[in-house]
């Protein structure tokens, strides 16, 4: 544990679920631990107990807050869950936070086995719904190009993305072709309990956390992790965009939030702590500024250019792509601030620079 997390308290220490299995953390709250092919090689996922109007009749039965990636280890997991942790009732309902792979990827199946709606945000599923018919931000040509904009232009690094145009319906083969829109402010009855939704911005398009006063709970998602820095990413189908400053002002939005409330995030462990974790976030991205800006009044610099600054590790592709969109949203920030001016030199790079 290094200083930062020793700031936070993890009520259930070093326990994790089995996989297959579950631990509730709260009554009629349940925690899942999928696997990921990954260097983040997990997702939490949570049943919370619910019973649903159908047809007339209440129907007993789970809601599901996000499903893991389509992939036979995730479906082989769930098929153990469905037969050993929900005391014999159905799924009837799906919430997906956002769009991302890990946490959309069966909601399609899930929804479909049960006959069960998907609740989500109307931009995260309008936005997954054209992932799952082609390149999207994640590879393809127009990827590459932009990548490439920002210093990524090696031929072998442009080739690699350019070809990397299945990567999300590879994990995401499809979504329902229905959903009831989840939207900030609104509150759903889940059981015996209201969740209030909690809308954020910077890591996907409208990401959504679920709040439980009476619980003293908060669905994170990942908006609020307790050991890594959420990805915040400038991609090529928003690349003017400010996501940095989006996602320091959704976690703020947090700040009235109970200090000791209990975070379930959707990587690492559950933890109490938000208001220090938010303090931590601020911190770190606010370092990161400095670092950036202290390479930029130098001279001119690329995202490729600030990329060992933010990230002096080796990565693979995979790892680089993101890291570069966040390299981009850190020069961004400082761009729309007025703190960097920015350029594109003769090969078509854009390259920010100090205007002090």
């Amino acid at each position: 544990m290094n200083e930062l997390e020793a700031r936070l308290h993890y009520p259930l220490g070093d326990t994790l679920p089995a996989a297959g299995e579950s631990i509730e953390v709260a009554p009629g709250v349940r925690w899942l631990r999928m696997p990921l092919p990954f260097a983040l090689n997990h997702i939490n996922l949570w049943l919370l107990r619910d019973a649903v109007e159908r047809d007339g009749q209440m129907v007993d039965g789970w809601t599901v807050v996000d499903t893991g990636i389509h992939n036979p280890e995730t479906i082989a997991l769930w098929e153990q869950v469905f037969a050993t942790q929900l005391d014999g009732l159905p799924i009837v309902r799906v919430i997906v936070t956002h769009m991302h792979p890990d946490h959309i990827g069966l909601a399609d199946w899930l929804c479909q086995r049960f006959q069960a709606p998907l609740w989500i945000s109307a931009g995260d599923y309008y936005v997954a719904r054209l992932g799952v018919m082609g390149p999207t931000a994640f590879g393809g040509e127009r990827a590459a190009a932009f990548f490439a904009a920002h210093g990524l232009n090696s031929p072998e690094a442009v080739a690699q993305i350019e070809a990397r145009t299945n990567y999300y319906p590879s994990l995401v083969p499809s979504v329902p072709l229905q959903y009831r829109r989840l939207m900030d402010g609104q509150r759903i009855r889940i059981g015996t309990q209201t969740w209030r939704c909690m809308a954020g911005f910077g890591h996907a398009p409208e990401h959504m956390a679920l709040h439980c006063e009476v619980l003293n709970l908060l669905l994170g998602g990942d908006m609020m992790l307790p050991r890594i820095s959420t990805n915040v990413s400038v991609f090529e189908t928003e690349p003017e965009s400010d996501a940095l400053s989006l996602f320091l002002d959704s976690i703020d939005r947090f700040l009235p939030l109970a200090e000791n409330t209990l975070t379930l995030p959707s990587h690492g462990k559950p933890f109490v702590g938000l208001h220090e974790r938010i303090r931590q976030l601020h911190d770190h991205h606010a370092q990161r500024l400095a670092e950036v800006m202290e390479a930029c009044t130098g001279r001119a610099c690329s995202a490729l250019d600030v990329l060992p600054v933010l990230f002096p590790r080796a990565m693979d592709m995979h790892q680089t792509t993101f890291a570069m969109g966040e390299c981009v949203a850190h020069l961004h920030r400082l761009w729309h601030q007025g703190a960097l001016h920015r350029s594109r030199d003769a090969q078509g790079v854009y390259r920010f620079s100090s205007v002090r």
